[in-house]
Formats: structure tokens, C-alpha cells, sequence
């Protein structure tokens, strides 16, 4: 028996409206069970109410039934076998080197810099990163001389590809980390005369460049002038970010290394005493990076070349590779925050506080132990994480 093609095609046709009516009404119902399921009555939400923060931890507070999705309330602390650095450490850490005296009189700091590319570290709470580091940190070592010292880096390369030592300043073109490239397990002795004096980078100049930054080989170098600026309170906040997904854009911004850790561990300084700080953008793939301190204003020097500063301000903003020096005091006691005014890359991970003391205080910013956890509500510290009705993510 022949069939027309009349009747095919109208059972073809038939066939496939029953399909996509079949999909569709699935999707439907799909799509409907989900809208169902996000419409809550303000009796639901009162039963089991979850804290949302944002760009300030605690402001805004909102009721909702949904999952705690801010990582402000989680613990940061880590293993410190599997950190990629100890952030607290850190701060306030400076290399001068092994010191000598040479014949004619002049200071010899020697230091040793050993590069890896190799080494999977912790960069937040669960995740995993190939960083690559100078002295198995990202940032590296924070190296300190005064001008007119001679400065002798022995570098290493532990690493599986070529790296290099470039450093901002004043030196040979020999000493300059660019066209010498130093091979899986070599080694290159820098040497020069520390001038002039201010802060800058060092980071590997093998290319491609914005790969070797990216993954962490980077660190300050700091050089005093030869009359000592005043005393204070001095530390160094390298400003990064990490690309975890390999799509040229950062998963995660951080000040020296770790997400969110300043803010639940504060940074203690005292009231009225002056702070220094040495600020770095080392900030791969994004323009620019700044730092906004609140309550407050700090005196800055670009490059910390000059001992006038050029502004007074509460925000400065840089290219990569741009450096200065900050110094404020606090009047007042109490919790002050300070973070990129660049609100995504605060809310993925650049911003802290800072504990303004009466001095007297005994000191609680080195609380970095798993059991510690800072209540940004209430200004303390707890002994176990606030607790919720929803998941912690």
C-alpha cells in the first residue's frame, strides 16, 4: 500500500507539535515549581531568619530565607603548612639581610631569593592555587636597606621555567633582571648601590610577564633615606588579586595575599601614634587598584622619594607597579575599615579594619587561631562562629 506524502508530512508535523508542547509544558512547570519554591511568606522568613552582608560587614542586615552567601562570615583561617602566607606575619615583617662592612667603609646587605613555580598553596579557605614565589610566599620577602648600602641578591631559580629579578630603582643595566634570563636551576648574583631612597617592587620579568605576576613573584623593596623618617608604626600592604579560572579577569582581590583576612583579623594600632604604611598595587589584569581609609586622612608620598608629602587625602589610586607611603594617626579609638573603593574588588576580598586601642590593651591581632572568629557587629572577638540557620559559604 502506498501512503501520499500528504499524510507523512501531517504526521511529521503532528509529531513534532506534540514534542515541543510536551517540552514545553515541562518547562513550564519546571520554571513555575522554581518560581513557587522563591516566593516566601513573611511568616517563613520569620521563622528562620539568615544575615546578609555587603560591602560593610552587618550593613545593610537583611532577613531572607536563602543561604548565607557573604564570605565575610566565614573563618579564614587556614592551615598554615597549605597558606600561601601568614598575612599578620607579614605586615610588620622586614628582611635587612646578613649585614657586613666592606673596606671602604660601606654597608653589604646580602640577601637570598629563591624562585618556584611549582608549589600548590591555600589562597582562601578551600581553594587551591598554583602560586609561583619568591621564598615560598606571595608576596615575597619584604627587603629593607638604606641608601647608599650595597645590596648583593643571590637568586635561585627552583622553578621549571626561566625567571629573573627585576627591581624598581637605580642600578646597571646588567643588574636590571630583563634580558638576563636565568634557567631552571641557575643562579644570578645582583649587586648594586641602594638609591634613591623610597619604596618599590621587585617582581620576575620573564615573559609572558603577566602570567609570572599573576601567580605571586612579586615583593617590596624598601630603602630609608640616610636621616631616618620618624619613628612609628610601620608596615607593608602589597595590593593582588588571583585568577583562578584562567580568563584574564580576578576571582579574588586581596591585600597582602589573603581574601577578607584583616577583616576578621584587625590590624592593632594604637590611638595617636603614628602608622606607616608601604603600600604596592602588584594587581594583574585590572587597570588600576586604590585604597580608601575611612574615617580618616593620611598624608601620602608617591614613591616615598620625597619626605614632604604631596596630599592630604583618605584615597589613592594606582597603575600596577605604582607604590607610596601613607602616614596617619587615629584620634579616636574604635573598629575603622579600610578597603578598595572599587566596591567589586572589596567585596571579593580587598578590604580590613583597623583596631584603633588606647594603647593599654592587651593585644588581639594576632588572633589567627581556627577557634577565633571577629564579631564585625560587636567589635570583639567570639570563641566560635556566629550561629546560623543557614549554610556558610
Amino acid at each position: 500500500m502506498r501512503i501520499s506524502p500528504i499524510l507523512i508530512g501531517v504526521a511529521i508535523i503532528s509529531t513534532a507539535v506534540a514534542v515541543i508542547f510536551t517540552i514545553s509544558s515541562g518547562a513550564y512547570k519546571g520554571l513555575n515549581s522554581i518560581m513557587s519554591a522563591a516566593q516566601t511568606s513573611d511568616s517563613d522568613i520569620k521563622s528562620g531568619p539568615k544575615v546578609v552582608g555587603s560591602h560593610t560587614p552587618g550593613y545593610p542586615i537583611t532577613t531572607t530565607p536563602g543561604i548565607i552567601l557573604d564570605p565575610l562570615q566565614t573563618a579564614v583561617d587556614m592551615n598554615p603548612a597549605n597558606a600561601v602566607v601568614d598575612p599578620m606575619k607579614y605586615l610588620r615583617e622586614f628582611n635587612y639581610g646578613k649585614v657586613s662592612k666592606l673596606s671602604d667603609g660601606k654597608t653589604l646587605r646580602e640577601f637570598t631569593l629563591v624562585a618556584s613555580d611549582n608549589l600548590v598553596k591555600e589562597i582562601s579557605p578551600g581553594v587551591f592555587y598554583n602560586v609561583w614565589t619568591f621564598n615560598g610566599t606571595v608576596p615575597g620577602p619584604t627587603i629593607r636597606a638604606t641608601e647608599g648600602d650595597i645590596v648583593r641578591i643571590n637568586f635561585i631559580n627552583n622553578g621549571s621555567m626561566p625567571h629573573s629579578l627585576h627591581l624598581h630603582g637605580v642600578h646597571p643595566a646588567n643588574m636590571d633582571g630583563v634580558f638576563e634570563m636565568i634557567s631552571p636551576g641557575g643562579e644570578f648574583t645582583y649587586e648594586f648601590t641602594a638609591e634613591p631612597f623610597g619604596v618599590f617592587p621587585y617582581h620576575c620579568h620573564m615573559t609572558p610577564l603577566e602570567e609570572h605576576i599573576a601567580h605571586g613573584l612579586y615583593g617590596v623593596f624598601i630603602v630609608d633615606p640616610k636621616t631616618a623618617r620618624p619613628p612609628a608604626d610601620e608596615m607593608v600592604m602589597v595590593m593582588n588579586g588571583y585568577d583562578t579560572d584562567f580568563d584574564t579577569e580576578n576571582n579574588f582581590y586581596t591585600v597582602n595575599g589573603v581574601p577578607y583576612y584583616y577583616m576578621h583579623h584587625p590590624v592593632q594600632i594604637q590611638k595617636d601614634k603614628l602608622v606607616r604604611v608601604y603600600l604596592v598595587n602588584m594587581l594583574e589584569f585590572d587597570p588600576v587598584n586604590n585604597f580608601h581609609l575611612h574615617a580618616n586622612m593620611f598624608n601620602y608620598y608617591p614613591s616615598g622619594t620625597r619626605l614632604q608629602p604631596d596630599e592630604l587625602t583618605d584615597i589613592v589610586t594606582t597603575n600596577q607597579g605604582e607604590r607610596g607611603i601613607l602616614e596617619f594617626t587615629y584620634k579616636y579609638p574604635g573598629k575603622y575599615m579600610f578597603h578598595a573603593h572599587k566596591t567589586e574588588f572589596a567585596e571579593k576580598g580587598w578590604m580590613g579594619t583597623f583596631l584603633v586601642t588606647e594603647g593599654n590593651e592587651s593585644n588581639i591581632s594576632n588572633q589567627t587561631n581556627g577557634n577565633s572568629f571577629y564579631d564585625s557587629l560587636n567589635n570583639s572577638f567570639v570563641g566560635k562562629l556566629p550561629k546560623t540557620n543557614g549554610s556558610q559559604l
